[in-house]
């Protein structure tokens, strides 16, 4: 059975626009500040003279990690997700696929705030029947084998964008074997997310498919 989260990422190899490929980190900065960039979770952050929650997600991915605390509780002590959380959630994530593609130079156009239709979309399916209480009490150290790797592919990702954005530039096409794994990134970053933040159940898959 296909995971309950996909991403479908219309592909855009050739004929890109070189002008928003070469300004595109100054581009997305707005759509940065709101919903994060190409990173998971939250961390805190300890200076000389404070330590203070950091995220990679951004304002509203923010207030989905707040959210998602309330949501264990509903969900370990009620087996319910609220609704309304659930559906601020699941557009938080739509919002973020859309700018994550355009940081990620999968896609040229530029990302609409909020929803509207754009070459990239994710799809939530709701899990079916009560929530496994069990697996949201422990998400937390369930999703640690994924965080592991992630660090891993993202980090290989900076360096494979890095040689995409030379190449748009210089040609105007992203090779296909580096457009492959930065949605397959994107794909295995948005799964896991969604999982952190309680969406699903099932254990996302070790996979970029």
């Amino acid at each position: 059975m296909s995971y309950p989260v996909s991403v479908d990422v219309t592909p855009a190899l050739t004929n890109r626009n070189r002008l928003t490929t070469a300004f595109r980190l100054i581009l997305a900065i707005p759509h940065l500040i709101l919903v994060g960039g190409v990173g998971l979770g939250f961390a805190w952050i300890h200076d000389d003279s404070r330590t203070r929650l950091g995220s990679e997600s951004g304002l509203l991915g923010a207030v989905a990690f707040f959210l998602a605390i309330v949501s264990w509780f509903t969900i370990v002590f009620t087996g319910r997700h609220v609704t309304g959380i659930r559906q601020f959630t699941a557009f938080y994530m739509r919002w973020r696929v859309r700018a994550l593609a355009y940081l990620m130079l999968l896609e040229d156009p530029y990302p609409p705030f909020g929803d509207a239709p754009y070459p990239a979309s994710l799809t939530i399916v709701d899990p079916i029947g009560p929530r496994d209480r069990v697996t949201v009490g422990f998400r937390i150290f369930l999703g640690i084998p994924h965080v592991i790797v992630l660090v891993c592919l993202v980090f290989a990702w900076w360096i494979t964008s890095f040689v995409a954005w030379l190449a748009i530039l210089l040609t105007g096409a992203y090779p296909q074997g580096l457009y492959d794994f930065g949605v397959g990134v994107l794909r295995w970053l948005l799964r896991v997310e969604a999982y952190m933040l309680l969406l699903v159940d099932d254990y996302p898959p070790f996979s970029f498919s």
